[in-house]
């Protein structure tokens, strides 16, 4: 009954910032771009992966810089959680590279937390209805298209895995958090090395840096 409530109010949007007027500003550009929607806050990545597993979501509004994610460790992980869901990001950091590496991972856009209100608003309503929202294309930017198709070809349960190794748990770590043995990790871990071309854990992430750790 709440759910179709909500769908009948324009749906959810959920605000993932460890900063909370950050997030009321951001609440009020989703109000406006979309009127009648529920907007959820978080504080983190772990908060914002538990929302997205809950429910629906119209959109998702991310800053890179939550305190348990490295780079675009937390855009992958919403998008793992919520894969319907178009996800914007929205950052302080203005770096091309960062503007093309998550276009190239399919953020629904990019944004500088420097524009004014109704220039978000504008830009996410853009968003809404099936456009993309990204400043202009830098062609000395970084190209991260390849290594998009290999993650791609990860599983759900090897993008999680992947995800930890970049947060540098062990596999023993790994295990306890995902409730599956170490065997299973190691499992993994092999079918990860080989789609990403590489042949150990330093390999592996040495691969991902332009993704886990490229956003400041």
């Amino acid at each position: 009954m709440i759910e179709e409530q909500e769908r009948q109010l324009g749906g959810r949007v959920l605000v993932a910032d460890d900063h909370p007027l950050t997030r009321e500003g951001l609440a009020l550009a989703a109000r406006a771009a979309m009127p009648g929607v529920t907007v959820v806050g978080a504080g983190s990545i772990g908060e914002a992966a538990e929302a997205a597993r809950r429910g629906s979501w119209r959109m998702i509004l991310l800053d890179l810089q939550l305190p348990d994610a490295h780079g675009f460790s937390g855009l992958l992980t919403l998008q793992m959680h919520a894969p319907v869901a178009r996800v914007v990001v929205v950052s302080a950091s203005e770096d091309s590279h960062l503007v093309e590496a998550a276009r190239a991972l399919g953020a629904a856009g990019y944004l500088f937390k420097s524009l004014p209100l109704d220039a978000l608003a504008e830009r996410l309503r853009r968003v809404d209805v099936g456009h993309v929202a990204f400043p202009p294309i830098d062609p000395s930017a970084v190209n991260v298209g390849d290594l998009k198709s290999r993650i791609d070809a990860l599983s759900p349960a090897q993008r999680g895995v992947l995800i930890a190794l970049a947060d540098g748990r062990s596999n023993k770590q790994i295990a306890r958090d995902l409730d599956v043995t170490e065997a299973t990790i190691k499992a993994h871990l092999t079918a990860i090395f080989r789609k990403l071309g590489v042949s150990n854990r330093a390999q592996a992430l040495l691969a991902v840096q332009p993704l886990m750790g490229g956003a400041r």
